[in-house]
C-alpha cells in the first residue's frame, strides 16, 4: 500500500427506481425506524451491516424481526464473504455473493406480504 494513497471498492446501492419501488414492504417496515435512513436508500449490504441493530429495534414488530431472525445467520456469512473477496480483490467472486445476498431479500420481501 502506498504511503499516502489508498485503494477502496465500496457497495453502493443502485436501485434503478428506488429502494421503496423494489422492496416496498421491506422499506415501509424499515422507515418506522429509520425515515432518513431509507430514504438515503441504504444497500442491502449496508442493511445487512446494521441488522442486529435493526433486529434490536425491531423488538415492537415481532413478525418482521421473525422473519429477518431466519435469514439473519446466513446473511452474515454473506456479508462477511463479500467483506473478505472485496480485500482480495476477488470481486468477481464477491458480485456472486451480492446476487445471493439479493436473492435471501427477495425472500424477506415475499414473506413480509401477507403481514
Amino acid at each position: 500500500m502506498s504511503k499516502h494513497m489508498q485503494l477502496t471498492v465500496r457497495v453502493r446501492p443502485y436501485y434503478t427506481k428506488g429502494l421503496e419501488k423494489v422492496y416496498p414492504r421491506l422499506a415501509h417496515r424499515l422507515s418506522y425506524l429509520d425515515v432518513a435512513w431509507v430514504e438515503g436508500e441504504p444497500s442491502l449490504f449496508e442493511i445487512v451491516a446494521n441488522l442486529d441493530k435493526l433486529l434490536y429495534q425491531l423488538e415492537g414488530d415481532p413478525p418482521v424481526r421473525e422473519i429477518l431472525l431466519q435469514h439473519r445467520a446466513r446473511l452474515h456469512e454473506l456479508y462477511e464473504g463479500i467483506e473478505e473477496r472485496i480485500a482480495d480483490w476477488r470481486l468477481a467472486k464477491a458480485d456472486r455473493l451480492l446476487y445471493e445476498m439479493e436473492d435471501i431479500f427477495d425472500e424477506i420481501e415475499a414473506k413480509l406480504s401477507p403481514i
